[in-house]
């Protein structure tokens, strides 16, 4: 049987398509005896209001903003990308973009965005976060005057967000350590560990995961506490160069960006180099493998992370149930099983 339409409604209520649309769509003028008449045969007909159309006829826009890590980090330029291809895709649907560079783990400039969007007629939010208590207030205040927010890549405090779309991190970061340990073949080592910063939830998860498979499974092998260097590739490059430069090392594993400075740094070492995992497959990762100057690449599928970034956006926009989805699980590529993309062809190495 044909679903039941809003003139159904209408019909069944007794009252004018006018009222019902009205009633539907909550834009008030209607008197609380015809809105109940209109609840009641929604109920009895299961009438589900189709937002598409409602938003085509009203000329609704979705306006959305993504607020990601600025600075020469080719994982969050790729990130930019997707966003600026998926919001092209997307504009005849109504849907606008702004993307907006925050300063990379730094909860000030975080901050001063996010309180200038309470300012501005934004309807949902996407937002590379930071674990920080200082977050809490501004983002409670956004989502009180009905913007949504969801966490991105690395998540929010998770009282202060209303999803987060992203890896298991702690997952990502077991994966890097069953590799590692397998790596040893049974014999001991010492693996140093780098990251950006242990304000991002995202970092301090990998860290936690590798550090339990290691702990657990392949105790002959030392972990050293992660050199901090803010996703900065000079910063890397001459820590991983001092590094290098003593014996002893078996395994690094960045749990974080600048992989070009960590690259750059192994290419230059002398005699067998450590093994090496990193994450994300940008252009200079993926270079790196087929050259042989790492080992494996633990890849977040940016692309699937943004289209499902503006999926749950607009649904909790529209006050909908969140469509059901497969947990995002990490790829792992080796040298040997690279795909074909665009956005990691040779000319950007």
């Amino acid at each position: 049987m044909p679903s039941p339409t809003l003139s159904d409604v209408a019909r069944a209520a007794g009252v004018s398509y006018a009222t019902a649309d009205r009633v539907i769509n909550n834009r008030g003028n209607v008197a609380e005896k015809s809105s109940e008449k209109v609840r009641k045969a929604v109920a009895a007909l299961g009438y589900v209001r189709n937002i598409a159309a409602a938003n085509l006829s009203r000329g609704r826009i979705y306006k959305l903003a993504f607020l990601i890590p600025q600075g020469s980090n080719a994982f969050f330029n790729r990130i930019h990308q997707h966003i600026i291809h998926t919001a092209e895709h997307q504009q005849r649907e109504g849907v606008t973009v702004e993307v907006i560079k925050v300063a990379a783990f730094a909860v000030e400039g975080l901050q001063e965005s996010l309180l200038a969007l309470l300012g501005r007629d934004i309807d949902g939010i996407a937002i590379v976060g930071l674990q920080s208590t200082a977050l809490e207030k501004s983002l409670a205040q956004l989502r009180a005057r009905g913007v949504a927010v969801v966490g991105l890549v690395s998540d929010l405090p998770q009282t202060s967000r209303a999803a987060y779309i992203g890896i298991d991190n702690i997952a990502a970061g077991r994966t890097a350590a069953r590799t590692v340990g397998l790596s040893h073949g049974g014999h001991s080592g010492c693996v140093q560990t780098f990251a950006g910063s242990m304000e991002a939830r995202d970092h301090a998860e990998r860290l936690s995961g590798f550090r339990e498979v290691l702990e657990a499974d392949f105790p002959f092998i030392d972990v050293l506490d992660p050199i901090m260097t803010k996703d900065d590739p000079i910063v890397l490059q001459a820590q991983a160069r001092e590094l290098l430069s003593h014996p002893g090392f078996t395994a690094l594993y960045n749990v974080g960006a600048g992989n070009s400075g960590l690259i750059a740094a192994l290419q230059e070492a002398k005699g067998k180099r450590p093994f090496c995992v990193v994450h994300e497959l940008v252009a200079h990762s993926r270079q790196a493998l087929l050259e042989r100057h790492i080992d494996l690449v633990i890849d977040q599928r940016p692309d699937v992370e943004i289209n499902r970034a503006f999926t749950v956006l607009r649904a909790l926009i529209d006050e909908k149930d969140l469509p059901p989805m497969p947990d995002l699980v990490p790829t792992i590529y080796v040298r040997d099983n690279l795909p074909a993309d665009a956005l990691t062809d040779k000319m950007k190495a």
